[in-house]
């Protein structure tokens, strides 16, 4: 793991996000595989002051890790909000701030006067958020009741990656009316906060930065988006009409895990042996393949595997290209180095980093770069 790259990918993102706007740092699902309480100390280190998390567990690493670091003051946001009391009792231990939308969420924190809460408002998510209206209403009696501090509003953008999304207009008009919501109740948040990694990156969301800013400053607050997938090198495509106008941040990133093994064992085979499981694969002529002591179990995707007919995966062996020859299977995985020179037993192999992205084997295996990083189980 790169932290020279962590901090420039986060250069980037505020850089492209404006002064007028902080960036909360997601480190949530182990900072997408990376490592959760390293990652938060090395953006702690280029000015990140806010942290996603996960659960609370997951918060408690982290603040442990922040604290040690001397970084006591940076906030730790629960995005997934709370499960019930013995999560808040560890929200208040390890001085973590929760997302909350529900009533029976709000009870759990009823005799707690004074504590900070993010609300999370569905403007057509659909997965987690209270809805505009009524039933925000019903919340924020409840948080001015229980006497909390509403320390933040929040909302999650469905569209984020497409240019021009008539969805992310919507969603904008319904937060406004929800802030206005919350203006109406005498409340007034310190943070305003929607936008992802691909929010900050799309530049067909023409506004998108000042609307955001606009809306948080009409409450006194200070706008925020919270950026994930960015900071450790990846965003997806923009899409759609104007997805050629490129992007913000997506050239400036650079990867920041690198995956790697070494050479378990070197063979020779000829032409007409088959190789893997199912015999998926036969030797067109005389081929060098190389062992490697990883496969699915250790999240090298089964979808990279080849056979003569479609070519998979690949892995980078002495600066050479080695494509993964046959079925990867639970523990093993063959690739052919015929054509690379010298290769031999101990022989370090880069399975992410420079030569082969997450977004390549995401290309194979027809999923998106998240997956494949969250699922790397190196020991």
């Amino acid at each position: 793991m790169s932290e020279e790259r962590l901090a420039g990918n986060f250069r980037a993102v505020a850089e492209a996000a404006g002064a007028e706007t902080d960036v909360l740092a997601v480190v949530k699902a182990n900072a997408y595989g990376h490592g959760a309480e390293r990652c938060a100390v090395a953006l702690a280190r280029v000015g990140a002051r806010w942290f996603g998390v996960a659960d609370a567990s997951e918060g408690a690493r982290v603040r442990r890790a922040l604290d040690a670091a001397g970084f006591a003051d940076a906030e730790i946001l629960v995005m997934l909000g709370l499960g019930g009391r013995a999560d808040w009792l560890s929200t208040v231990e390890s001085r973590l701030t929760p997302v909350v939308w529900t009533e029976a969420q709000l009870c759990c924190l009823w005799g707690w006067p004074g504590s900070l809460v993010h609300l999370e408002v569905d403007t057509g998510m659909g997965r987690q958020g209270v809805r505009p209206g009524a039933e925000l209403d019903a919340v924020l009696d409840l948080i001015g009741a229980a006497e909390l501090v509403l320390d933040g509003v929040m909302t999650h953008f469905c569209a984020a990656e497409v240019a021009g999304s008539e969805k992310t207009r919507e969603q904008e008009r319904r937060f406004e009316a929800a802030v206005a919501q919350v203006r109406a109740k005498g409340l007034r948040p310190k943070w305003v906060h929607a936008g992802s990694s691909s929010s900050v990156d799309n530049p067909a969301r023409g506004g998108g930065s000042e609307w955001l800013v606009g809306l948080a400053k009409s409450v006194g607050a200070r706008a925020m988006v919270r950026c994930g997938i960015s900071l450790y090198g990846y965003c997806l495509a923009i899409e759609g009409a104007g997805a050629g106008a490129g992007s913000r941040v997506r050239a400036a990133l650079r990867p920041v895990m690198t995956w790697k093994t070494r050479v378990l064992d070197v063979r020779e085979v000829a032409a007409g042996e088959t190789v893997g499981y199912n015999a998926t694969f036969t030797a067109p002529g005389p081929m060098r393949l190389a062992l490697l002591p990883v496969g699915y179990a250790d999240g090298l995707r089964r979808e990279l595997s080849s056979t003569n007919a479609k070519p998979g995966g690949w892995a980078m062996v002495r600066g050479g290209r080695a494509g993964i020859v046959g079925r990867v299977s639970m523990n093993l995985t063959m690739v052919d180095v015929t054509g690379i020179d010298g290769v031999r037993v101990g022989d370090e192999v880069v399975l992410l980093g420079d030569g082969v992205t997450a977004d390549d084997h995401a290309r194979i295996a027809g999923t998106i770069s998240y997956e494949i990083l969250c699922g790397v189980h190196a020991g």
